[in-house]
């Protein structure tokens, strides 16, 4: 039986239906809102539909979900399966893994990559849209009434790229996607109204493609998340391609000519996930493996023990985001309150037990794992209807964003872990006098420098007026909506030119380059903030060196109204020194001597500079009376 949440604070009303939608890895669901109890929808084959597709080599859809997972058997190279893994993923990154799957992968010129049928190539998008659209159809079927719109939900982890192709597979499979809502929150979501419980919760949510772990405090309604961290390339899957390695090798060791065709290896994929979940949900201690139909008489047991051995190192993976998590949010696991498990992978005993020794309690798993996101899903839908009341998500970014500025330096704009949706704007000046146009890049990441971290987005603000370095004020605003997805504005204040962008990166980060980016910002912060010195006292005595220069150039021509007796008093010769010991200094790596240098300049120059603001105010103010000024 589905479960059912019965929603507080619930009004009837008619500004039409919006469904939630949980797409999954391995099975994806779809929900609503009956008269304030949040419901799944069934087909005749009961709530889940297997995130599977099979198509023709003309690009006809044959069959989806449960029919398309039984034509896997015998049509495996037009089937597709597990296409979440590959949302916004480059051809690069599951290059070493693709010889375990039934279809082709290919990659495109563009990085991202590419399923081939026949002869069609599709994205994962494309793929995804049709088990959307099937979503769609049950829901139509169900409900007696058009669905043209939608919730969401994508692991907390999902990037701007990936979050990107979540929506435009809503938009193929005719939805306009309201709202991306990370999948932990909508989970926290279903358990916090169906209890009315305020606390911090941790949701632990290991699914067939990816991980992701949340920690959430809920107060009167309002879900806000403290911290998140995870894996989007981890989960069951992972688990089930390594008894699948087990199986092939030891029937390679009976027959070693054996290569296993498409249908083949879909065979000894299904019997491998059976494996897992007999073992796991059934509570079986042991599992009669049995291949008839590869034509080799392939039969053994497999153990709950040996299959703990199999899946421990992919488990244990799941270990450091939690902690990471824990640490981010400011909190210890004895200030949880309770510890939420989603996603079917967390049936299994093994991943119970390892949560329970985390966070030192034992985790709440009365809800049924693989139906929460969903019914989380269709509360926020119901929440954009307007018909429940008194709720608020606040999620958060998981790596913080910024722009380059001189030297290569990262200036983060919103850090990690802020709350969105969010809007945050910094003023930039120019380096250089008349200076028209200003190169904005996005960067993402943790460190110091933009080399260290993810390129995102380009484009130039043009148009700025030609004035002296550090006049023209640039105004940069970093727009981060409620799906996370990110807009970039700058403005040039005197002429109000402008210039946007909506960040959409042509593939996503790979898990070890989100590990390796959190990792090194804490492993080379010292390092690179003795670097941040270095650039920083350099760039800053350049810019003191040019001005310093420009003004003693004007000085000799005879462009400065400055009287003879104002410069009798000013040590001239004393700025030149000061300014040729900087100049020396910014050649060399001695922070302390640039700063003190600098400060040495800045000294001598005080007169010179008092005296030509002195000459400029006179000059403004000439012919003019007290009333106009």
């Amino acid at each position: 039986m589905p479960l059912e949440i019965q929603l507080p604070g619930q009004t009837n009303g008619s500004t039409g239906r919006i469904v939630g939608i949980d797409l999954g890895t391995t099975n994806s669901l779809v929900a609503y809102v009956d008269h304030g109890v949040a419901k799944i929808i069934e087909g005749a084959d009961g709530p889940l539909v297997p995130s599977v597709v099979t198509l023709d080599d003309y690009g006809a859809v044959m069959a989806v979900g449960n029919s398309a997972r039984e034509r896997a058997m015998v049509e495996a190279s037009h089937t597709v399966y597990s296409v979440k893994r590959l949302m916004g993923k480059s051809f690069q990154d599951v290059k070493k893994e693709s010889g375990m799957l039934s279809y082709r992968l290919v990659p495109a010129d563009e990085g991202l990559i590419r399923i081939q049928i026949g002869t069609k190539l599709y994205t994962p998008i494309e793929l995804s849209s049709f088990v959307l659209l099937e979503l769609k159809k049950r829901a139509e079927a169900y409900l007696e009434e058009p669905v043209t719109r939608a919730v969401i939900t994508v692991p907390a982890y999902f990037n701007d790229a990936q979050r990107h192709a979540t929506k435009d597979a809503g938009r193929l499979a005719g939805l306009d996607v309201l709202r991306i809502v990370n999948e932990p929150t909508a989970a926290a979501l279903a358990y916090g109204l169906d209890r009315k419980n305020d606390g911090t919760v941790a949701v632990y949510d290991f699914g067939g493609g990816t991980f992701d772990i949340s920690i959430l405090k809920i107060k009167n309604g309002i879900f806000e998340v403290l911290s998140t961290n995870g894996d989007t390339y981890l989960g069951g899957d992972d688990i089930d391609r390594r008894l699948m390695e087990l199986f092939i090798s030891q029937i390679q060791h009976m027959a070693p000519a054996f290569t296993p065709t498409p249908e083949q290896l879909q065979k000894i994929r299904r019997v491998a996930e059976q494996t897992k979940v007999g073992l796991s949900s059934a509570g079986h201690m042991v599992v009669e493996i049995n291949l008839p139909e590869i034509g080799i008489a392939y039969r053994r047991n497999i153990t709950l023990q040996e299959l703990e051995r199999i899946a421990k190192s992919v488990i244990e993976r799941t270990r450091k985001p939690c902690e990471d998590a824990l640490r981010d949010a400011k909190v210890t696991a004895e200030d949880l309150d309770e510890v939420v498990l989603v996603g079917g992978s967390t049936r299994m005993p093994m991943v119970k037990a390892l949560v329970h020794e985390i966070f030192e309690r034992a985790p709440h798993d009365e809800l049924n794992p693989e139906e929460t996101v969903a019914l989380g899903a269709a509360i926020q839908a119901d929440v954009l209807a307007g018909q429940t009341k008194d709720v608020l998500l606040l999620d958060v970014t998981p790596l913080s964003l910024g722009i380059e500025t001189m030297g290569g330096m990262m200036s983060t704009i919103i850090p990690r872990n802020t709350t969105i949706p969010t809007k945050v704007t910094e003023t930039y000046t120019t380096f250089a006098d008349n200076q028209t146009g200003v190169e904005v890049n996005v960067f993402q990441g943790e460190r110091d420098f933009v080399h260290d971290n993810r390129h995102l987005a380009s484009f130039t603000l043009k148009g700025i007026p030609p004035l002296p370095a550090g006049a023209a004020k640039v105004e940069v605003t970093f727009l981060i909506d409620a799906d996370g997805i990110l807009q970039v504005h700058a403005r040039e204040t005197h002429t109000g030119i402008e210039q946007e962008v909506e960040v959409k990166p042509s593939n996503g980060l790979t898990d070890e380059e989100i590990e390796r980016m959190l990792r090194e910002s804490i492993e080379q912060a010292p390092a690179d903030i003795a670097a941040r010195r270095m650039v920083e006292a350099k760039t800053e005595a350049q810019r003191l060196l040019g001005a310093t220069e420009k003004v003693l150039g004007q000085l000799r021509r005879g462009q400065l109204s400055i009287s003879a007796a104002k410069l009798k008093q000013i040590d001239v010769a004393s700025v030149i020194d000061a300014l040729y010991a900087l100049r020396r200094a910014a050649n060399s790596n001695d922070v302390p001597e640039i700063v003190k240098l600098h400060e040495a300049l800045e000294r001598a120059t005080e007169p010179l500079a008092h005296e030509i603001m002195n000459a400029s105010l006179a000059e403004a103010l000439t012919g003019k009376t007290v009333e106009q000024v």
